[in-house]
């Protein structure tokens, strides 16, 4: 008799089991160990100068019709790359503005939302405006700094993958602190304008 109590409970648990539903493991990401933040100031042939982190390298854009003071911050460590382009500014300062606005807001259709913050500097002349787009956009932050008279910097975060908020995160609030740092460290030297043909577009 305690046989038969003994298989039928035994019985009884494994039935019970085999009908429970599985649960899938939550999907997880790797792991980015992020380095300790130090900020050294950039001071190259650009007519402008800025902080950077100390983990970044600066390349010259070799896109074909890239200016001769473009170049990219290169985040090494995260497959990542802020692409600067700079425009002297000739009377045109509204068409400059309008034109990294109609880039930001080109991204609208797989964002979820678009932050902007602006910034303001008058003793330094440095006035700028960040675009934090969410979402799985190709660049999830975006902004520009200007005097609004002679200089006009603009900066695109990209990431070399496939986009995905999710798995990004980490490491776009990362950057996202460094380009605020960009922003707000960026004085502007006097060099006079080249004599050289027609500016080209903006990079992506």
């Amino acid at each position: 008799m305690k046989k038969i109590i003994i298989f039928s409970t035994i019985f009884t648990i494994l039935l019970a089991s085999c009908q429970s539903k599985m649960q899938p493991k939550p999907h997880g990401y790797m792991r980015i160990e992020f380095p300790e933040k130090n900020y050294a100031t950039y001071s190259g042939q650009e007519p402008y100068t800025f902080d950077i982190p100390e983990y970044c390298t600066i390349e010259q854009e070799t896109m074909k019709n890239a200016e001769k003071y473009w170049t990219n911050i290169v985040f090494k460590n995260m497959d990542a790359k802020i692409h600067l382009s700079f425009k002297f500014v000739n009377h045109n300062i509204d068409t400059l503005i309008e034109d990294c606005h109609s880039m930001a807001y080109k991204h609208v259709v797989k964002a979820d939302a678009i932050q902007k913050t602006a910034y303001v500097d008058d003793t330094a002349k440095v006035y700028g405006l960040l675009y934090e787009i969410k979402g799985n956009v190709a660049s999830p932050v975006q902004f520009y700094v200007t005097d609004s008279i002679k200089h006009f910097l603009r900066g695109s975060l990209y990431f070399n993958s496939v986009p995905n908020k999710d798995s990004l995160a980490p490491a776009i609030e990362f950057i996202k602190t460094d380009i605020q740092r960009i922003v707000e460290s960026t004085r502007w030297k006097n060099i006079v304008e080249p004599k050289t043909k027609k500016n080209a577009a903006y990079k992506k």
